[in-house]
């Protein structure tokens, strides 16, 4: 079963949420109170530098008919789709910079490159995903309503499927992330209100529509007036591109959701949840993984997943800064801060879709002590004395477990060897 009360999960007292909530909000504070002109700056550089790179990709791909040249375009277009989808898109339609009130960079404004409508996305993610975050049942990003990748969603012959489902979802995310806002599984049901639901259809239709115009039609059609370029060949780098846009953001956006620690709750937690428990929901319910300057920029800084979940209107240059204070704070109080390299938590989570494939009889963990799951009764074998704070009380539970196995397994060895003798 996932968390059903996070304060009795993360160990703290109300005081002591109370506490982790002030210092928090101060943070948020901090950096409302000093956003600007270089905050500014680096938005609308990072637009112009983003369009400049899309153009020269276009100008490689029409200006010579060469494999290398066509390979560079390709490569280069898909750079600038997964700038635009997450350091832009993502995080313009998130409201980071609606305190500019520029009205060309504004949440209620941004339409992206991507299959979806904006407005789709902005309900699906802002509001459904933040707000209810991994509380199963509520939050359809827990697995897209496809996945099984967490052992509280029971298991059925579907999710036998389940490496290729993933693969399928990997290659082609835009469709996915723009589909989601329909809801098929209700529509499928019945349950579904018609016409709210045709008004859903006719707006993802219409965006979609354009979007694959531009790609296949529009673009293909311009760039063959070159000599050296033919409407076939462009239109088959603009789908490579938006692959390896729609691969690795997935990547990004499941690193950030899925590998080990990565907790999920239940509705009845969330019941009477203060900003404090919030936070921790936000906290506990995501990971980050390891970065540099280049890695943040290219994964819209979602490699601070973590801060993004609790600041997720907060400009995305700024997380950085920010994650370097919130780690201060879960030492502080004792809580994990779960990271990684991103190899390593982009691995964690095809393991857990692997595994999670299997019916639970072929698994060893239980949804109370897994990798992808975990929840206050994992702690019930502990002594009072050992109880601490919840990284240390983790950290416990996994040496008892080590133990017992070394134990059994040393029993084995004995046995083994009194047979032998």
């Amino acid at each position: 079963m996932a968390i059903t009360d996070v304060p009795e999960f993360a160990h703290l007292t109300d005081a002591d949420i109370e506490s982790l909530s002030r210092e928090l909000d101060a943070i948020r504070q901090d950096i409302e109170d000093s956003r600007g002109a270089r905050d500014a700056r680096y938005i609308r550089r990072t637009i112009a530098a983003q369009r400049a790179l899309e153009v020269a990709g276009r100008l490689l791909l029409a200006g010579s008919s060469k494999r290398r040249f066509w390979w560079a375009g390709t490569v280069t277009l898909g750079v600038a789709k997964i700038i635009e989808n997450m350091e832009i898109g993502h995080n313009v339609m998130h409201g980071q910079w609606d305190w500019m009130n520029d009205p060309e960079i504004h949440s209620s404004t941004w339409e992206w490159d991507m299959g979806g409508a904006s407005k789709h996305w902005r309900f699906t993610h802002n509001f459904m995903h933040h707000k209810y975050t991994n509380i199963l049942g509520m939050d359809d990003d827990v697995g897209f309503g496809l996945l099984r990748v967490t052992r509280d969603q029971r298991w059925k012959p579907f999710n036998l499927l389940n490496l290729f489902y993933n693969t399928m979802l990997a290659v082609g995310f835009e469709w996915g992330v723009g589909l989601q806002h329909l809801e098929l599984g209700k529509i499928f049901k019945g349950r579904d209100d018609r016409n709210a639901t045709l008004i859903r259809v006719r707006e993802f239709s219409t965006k979609a529509g354009h979007q694959v115009a531009k790609d296949y039609l529009a673009f293909p059609a311009l760039t063959a007036l070159s000599p050296h370029a033919t409407f076939k060949s462009t239109a088959k780098a603009n789908a490579i591109a938006n692959v390896i846009r729609n691969v690795w953001s997935n990547a990004v956006i499941f690193c950030g959701h899925f590998p080990d620690g990565a907790e999920k709750f239940t509705k009845t937690d969330m019941a009477g949840e203060s900003r404090g428990e919030w936070y921790l929901r936000q906290m506990l319910g995501s990971a980050n993984f390891e970065n540099g300057p280049a890695l943040r920029f290219m994964s819209g800084n979602l490699c601070h997943q973590i801060e993004h979940h609790m600041y997720p209107d907060l400009p995305s240059n700024r997380l950085y800064e920010v994650s370097l204070r919130v780690r201060e704070i879960c030492d502080k109080y004792d809580l994990p801060y779960t990271t990684g390299s991103f190899l390593v938590q982009y691995g964690k989570t095809w393991r857990t879709i692997a595994k999670l494939s299997l019916p639970d009889r072929f698994l060893s963990d239980t949804a109370d002590d897994a990798p992808e799951t975990r929840s206050e009764r994992m702690f019930d074998g502990l002594e009072p004395g050992q109880r601490s704070g919840l990284k240390s009380s983790i950290a416990t539970v996994r040496a008892n477990r080590r133990a017992k196995r070394a134990e059994k397994a040393a029993e084995k060895r004995a046995k083994r060897q009194d047979l032998a003798a």
